[in-house]
């Protein structure tokens, strides 16, 4: 058995030993221990566990002698043992935080236009502090990679985006058109519309990326990379001007989602067979394939689309997909509905 273990625990090397012995020999009156401290007087000792409550002390028998049993250590023990763990947790929060501010520091201090960041937490806690320290903008583009984030999309929605808008930040986003193959993420992205954030979709996005007042960016290393994640955050470089063209270019290219027409397509009730039709559109089926499933003619199909897109003031077949989304016309989906 490991020699002053205990002391880890915040017990002192005496009371150590002290403690052990009580374990192995209950019932031991004082004199047991003068030999085991080694001149050492016992009493202070004892005293000290029956103190803390890893000791007791019997009533003194019929010559004065008093006997000492230890405690469960399980009970006694336990409690010491789970805050020195919460401690530990704590401490090795604490490095972590100093070594990214030191690796921050270095890097600055060697004039570097970019940091490295790596592990989950130390890049979603850079993010968040990133966007709450943000004045002017925040513009970010969210590809629908399979890769778990470190952040999720409906999770940055829920702890700062409301913060952002209510400061007046801009906040302006592009999302690949597959988030709107999600009932609820056509759902959150509504919401995020309706808190006045500009959202633009487009067919694929080259990267995740996040920029904040055009002064600093956050972006992975490797997008594909399923192991342990590593960032880089940008500062004011030829680099993040790059970064920042390249989000403008993705923002005017993509397609603008707002809430026109929004009450109106909620409360549309579709009929079985538009129901069908919408279905099966947003599943990938073509007009012609609609129409041979449904035993309808192909300009039929054609007709009743147009008349709903007409009805919910969309100009493309993929408006009608993010109304349909909304409106919970989709199997499954939920009444997608957003009041402004």
């Amino acid at each position: 058995m490991d020699a002053s273990l205990l002391t880890l625990l915040g017990l002192g090397p005496e009371e150590d030993a002290v403690y052990r012995l009580l374990v192995d020999r209950p019932d031991s009156e004082r004199g047991v221990f003068e030999t085991l401290l080694d001149g050492t007087a016992a009493a202070p000792v004892l005293d000290s566990l029956v103190e803390r409550g890893l000791a007791s002390a019997e009533r003194p028998d019929a010559e004065g002698v008093v006997r000492y049993r230890a405690a469960s250590p399980v009970l006694a023990l336990g409690p010491l043992l789970e805050s020195r763990r919460s401690a530990l947790h704590r401490v090795e929060s604490l490095v972590g935080d100093l070594a990214e501010r030191h690796r921050s520091a270095q890097l600055y201090g060697a004039g570097a236009p970019v940091e490295v960041l790596s592990g989950p937490a130390a890049i979603r806690r850079r993010l968040l502090t990133m966007q709450r320290q943000a004045r002017t903008e925040v513009c970010t583009l969210v590809p629908a990679r399979h890769v778990p984030p470190v952040l999720s999309f409906a999770d940055n929605h829920d702890e700062v985006d409301a913060e952002l808008t209510d400061r007046g930040v801009n906040v302006r986003t592009v999302v690949e058109r597959e988030w709107l193959e999600d009932p609820q993420a056509a759902h959150l992205l509504a919401s995020c519309v309706a808190q006045g954030q500009h959202i633009s979709v487009t067919e694929k996005l080259p990267i995740k990326l996040a920029i904040v007042d055009r002064r600093i960016a956050l972006l992975p290393l490797d997008p594909e990379r399923e192991t342990e994640p590593v960032a880089l955050v940008v500062h004011r470089t030829g680099l993040l001007t790059a970064l920042v063209s390249l989000f403008e270019q993705h923002f005017e290219r993509g397609r603008r989602l707002d809430l026109t027409g929004a009450e109106e397509s909620a409360e549309h009730e579709l009929d079985s067979i538009d129901r069908q039709i919408v279905a099966l559109l947003h599943i990938g089926l073509t007009d012609a394939a609609i129409a041979r499933q449904l035993g309808m003619g192909h300009r039929t199909v054609q007709r009743r689309l147009h008349t709903l897109m007409d009805e919910v003031g969309a100009v493309t077949r993929f408006q009608l997909g993010w109304h349909a989304a909304r409106a919970g016309w989709l199997p499954g989906g939920p009444d997608n509905s957003v009041e402004p």
